[in-house]
């Protein structure tokens, strides 16, 4: 191995905005709607958006438009085919991190190393505050107009918004397909027979190991956690809330003890996943019975902390939208959790990288924290 020349010593990121720019959302009514008022059509279709209410409001406001034109009238009547756009209006996204440093960057590949708080890509209350916004900012600003559009950095997999550290982004579309497959291939090996992953074990083009702080006083060194994941309703999470659940998909974290503090009660793990399951490191080291210290959503056993799951509040805010959930959600923050190493075979070369990203203090063992602060870090293999 020898150091990677490739290496960039850079941080990017531009100040958020005070507003975002809203969005907008298309539709097409479909011809089983037809004969639907406009007030049915959205509280019907969106309904995890806003309540009925919320929807008559932003139809009031002018928000919604029928085929280009504005339609106040929540009773008007829809036809098949008639094009409808919804305006969210500009927001005041939550304070979060802007700036981004560069671990690894070449033509076709582009590693960062992600701060807690900052989430990966658009969703809920994160629509431009996100990774993917300071990429395409970072390119329009760097290239003109034409050479930007043949660059497209993407995130090819994600990190929960309160984890930290190493983030693999595609540059092309060549290196993203491969990327993603990398990934794909990686967590579909876990599930098998035994003698088959081990005759596939060598094959694994990629390896992800994180550092991550959990409650309690973990009794062995080695633990391999194969609970599958599945999902259940859950307030304010559309899509529904990932768990620990026997009729789940196969998943599995080999988790090795580096350090345990018995007068602050917590353990600090070392953890490889073998497969990609959205929180599997949360709700696997939860379901063991050593939830990730501070996390506020998964407790003991893999499951959230609050389950009201029928309970739905039809209140709504001044946006018309539902009222910000009381109850934990996957996004919110507080606890410790950080990709620390990556090893790939590059998409392209076929030559193996090793990247790392330096650990938070809080996430060093005793011997490191007394020694100099670890920088980051990227060697090649061929």
């Amino acid at each position: 191995m020898s150091d990677d020349s490739r290496t960039q010593s850079l941080v990017f990121g531009l100040p958020w905005p005070e507003l975002n720019d809203g969005i907008f959302y298309s539709d097409v009514v479909p011809h089983s709607d037809s004969g639907l008022s406009l007030v049915e059509f959205y509280s019907r279709k969106y309904k995890h958006s806003a309540p009925l209410q919320g929807w008559l409001q932003r139809i009031q406001n002018g928000q919604i438009s029928v085929d280009g034109i504005v339609v106040k009238d929540p009773n008007v009547i829809l036809s098949g085919d008639s094009v409808l756009a919804y305006h969210r209006l500009p927001w005041k996204e939550p304070d979060v991190p802007h700036l981004l440093d560069v671990l690894y960057e070449d033509d076709d590949l582009i590693a960062l190393n992600k701060p807690s708080g900052l989430q990966v890509l658009p969703g809920g209350l994160f629509q431009q505050r996100t990774v993917l916004t300071q990429l395409c900012w970072s390119v329009k600003k760097q290239n003109p107009p034409l050479k930007s559009q043949e660059s497209h950095p993407v995130p090819v997999h994600r990190l929960g918004r309160g984890t930290s550290g190493i983030l693999l982004c595609a540059k092309t579309k060549v290196a993203k397909t491969r990327l993603a497959a990398y990934f794909a291939d990686g967590t579909s090996l876990v599930g098998g027979n035994s003698n088959r992953k081990a005759e596939l074990g060598g094959t694994r083009k990629i390896s992800k190991i994180y550092r991550a702080l959990v409650t309690g006083i973990l009794g062995e060194d080695k633990v391999v956690i194969d609970q599958p994941i599945g999902i259940v309703r859950y307030p304010g999470v559309a899509k529904g809330l990932y768990v620990a659940s026997p009729s789940g998909k196969p998943a599995l974290s080999k988790v090795e003890v580096l350090e345990r503090d018995g007068k602050q009660n917590c353990t600090l793990v070392q953890v490889e996943i073998e497969s990609g399951r959205p929180h599997q490191i949360r709700i696997h080291l939860s379901f063991i019975g050593h939830p990730l210290l501070g996390d506020p959503l998964y407790v003991a056993g893999g499951q959230p902390r609050c389950f009201d799951s029928e309970i739905v509040d039809e209140s709504y805010a001044q946006d018309g939208g539902y009222h910000r959930p009381t109850n934990p959600v996957p996004g919110d923050c507080g606890y410790y959790l950080h990709a620390h190493r990556l090893a790939l075979s590059h998409p392209t070369t076929s030559e193996m990288i090793y990247i790392t990203a330096p650990l938070p203090s809080v996430l060093r063992t005793s011997d490191e924290a007394n020694s100099s602060p670890e920088s980051m870090s990227v060697s090649s293999a061929k």
